[in-house]
């Protein structure tokens, strides 16, 4: 048999010494011993990890209550395990452990071990007091108007936090644990009667087959139950806001909560969500000009560099005389074909974004907007690249920041050398080639059996009321239910 999988020993030190050499005499065990005053001295031990817990309420509430106030019960006999769960001890939560191997998850977990001479039962005190960060503003997801509050790297704060907007019997909350070595504790929540029970029951099955040693982040789990795990597009939409969160329960998705992760995971996700910001249901409709804005954007920044390839390259005679003779001067002395003069204008621009999020946050954005300047302004004047180009890839990065998610921007990222090399070698045409595989692609996806594209492809017309567009809420029916499978 498994040491760690012994059952309780009646003989306290035999059980202390099991609990030590389980954890390899780790030095932030801390293992108190003393004598109980329960009518007649017995030998107690208490036992947890150091920095897991609130020292203070250990010591107040069980070792002084098991020193000085046992004897006050004078009508409880305490020569058996037979009585353990009337333990009067004041802690929000006391639970029996029989064998080691719980013995040794309940300390790991912030617990405090509380083992009796004679007994082989002992209890897990809920005495957790783990350092976390607090709730602070959105860093990634930022809004003008409404709530300012993010997840954290708590899973019991970030539940507080679903649960503080969301006051519903119906709201289903599970949890389980992955990860052998790391023991992660993970959440799935949902709506009951409003997510669709075939989705739930998918995500609980996904989530089953997970088999790691350590789970640190949510993309851990992300990569194992998304769908398409070779395309592109993200199937699964990660947020940090409540907010957003709550608003998907209401639509009938499911979430996934990680603990040490400030970040959820919602399924099933749809393309056009990807693009829908927080604020638009906080600000009044006449916003409603800012989700077309987005789409344009996404796909400018996208089809944009290959555009300009095409037309400079193949198709000069769509443009206006007086503009293709403004663009040719331009280009007079740049040794680079328009392809490389694109792709090294992006490279350049791709490096200067990298650099500023990976320098400190106090200088990061001067030096890619700073950079950015600098380095076009340089490279027109050196004969590199035309100024033509420089404002191409310049209102191309400034359209790819407008999208909100940055999985979704991501994407771009990559597909627009490929779009660009299409371009290249059969302008227009590529492009069209291009652009129709793109599309054929993402109506082929799936999020969870839900089509990706809906509700444009297939069709919902109930549902565009706040897909492209947002409507007035007035307009819409009360809750949004997914699209159907």
């Amino acid at each position: 048999m498994n040491h760690s999988q012994k059952p309780l020993s009646p003989n306290l030190e035999e059980n202390v010494q099991a609990v030590l050499a389980a954890l390899h005499h780790s030095s932030d065990l801390i293992v108190r011993e003393f004598a109980a005053d329960m009518g007649e001295k017995k030998r107690v031990a208490v036992l947890f990890i150091e920095g897991l817990v609130n020292i203070a309420e250990i010591n107040e509430r069980i070792i002084h209550t098991l020193m000085f106030r046992m004897a006050d019960y004078e009508n409880v006999s305490w020569t058996d395990s037979s009585n353990c769960p009337q333990l009067p001890l004041p802690v929000a939560s006391l639970l029996l452990v029989h064998d080691i191997q719980s013995l040794i998850g309940s300390i790991l977990r912030g617990q405090a071990i509380i083992l009796l001479d004679g007994w082989q039962t002992g209890f897990a005190a809920d005495t957790g007091d783990i350092e976390d960060r607090g709730i602070e503003k959105p860093s990634s997801q930022t809004v003008i108007r409404g709530p300012q509050e993010s997840f954290t790297e708590t899973l019991q704060t970030n539940l507080a936090l679903i649960r503080k907007r969301l006051s519903s019997a119906d709201l289903i909350v599970t949890k389980q644990v992955l990860g052998h070595v790391t023991q992660t504790k993970v959440s799935v929540v949902y709506l009951k009667d409003t997510a669709d029970r075939d989705v739930v029951q998918e995500v609980f099955r996904r989530i089953g087959r997970i088999n790691l040693d350590g789970v640190l982040e949510g993309s851990y789990i992300e990569e194992f139950i998304q769908d398409s795990k070779y395309s592109p597009f993200p199937t699964v939409l990660n947020t940090e806001r409540p907010d957003t969160t709550v608003a998907g329960l209401l639509e009938g998705k499911v979430v996934i909560l990680v603990d040490g992760s400030p970040f959820v995971l919602m399924v099933p996700c749809l393309f056009d969500t990807f693009l829908h910001s927080a604020e638009d249901h906080y600000q009044r409709w006449t916003y409603i000009l800012t989700r077309p804005m987005r789409f344009v954007s996404y796909f400018y920044s996208l089809l944009a560099p290959a555009l300009y390839i095409a037309i400079t390259t193949f198709h000069q005679e769509v443009l206006p005389p007086s503009l293709l003779i403004s663009l040719s001067a331009q280009r007079e002395g740049v040794p680079f074909p328009a392809f490389f003069e694109a792709l090294i204008m992006i490279a350049a621009f791709e490096l200067l974004n990298e650099a500023g999020v990976r320098m400190p946050r106090a200088v990061g954005s001067a030096i890619s907007i700073v950079g950015a300047i600098v380095l076009g302004q340089a490279a027109v004047e050196a004969g590199f690249v035309s100024a033509a180009m420089v404002i191409i890839v310049s209102s191309t990065a400034i359209s790819n920041f407008i999208i909100p998610s940055i999985e979704a921007a991501v994407p771009i990222r990559l597909l627009r050398y490929a779009f660009m090399t299409a371009a290249a070698f059969m302008g227009m045409y590529g492009l069209y080639v291009a652009v129709m595989a793109m599309l054929l692609h993402l109506s082929s996806l799936r999020s969870f059996g839900v089509p990706y594209m809906s509700p444009i492809a297939p069709l919902r017309r109930e549902d565009i009321k706040d897909s492209l567009i947002r409507l007035p809420l007035w307009s819409r029916r009360s809750t949004t239910q997914q699209p159907k499978r």
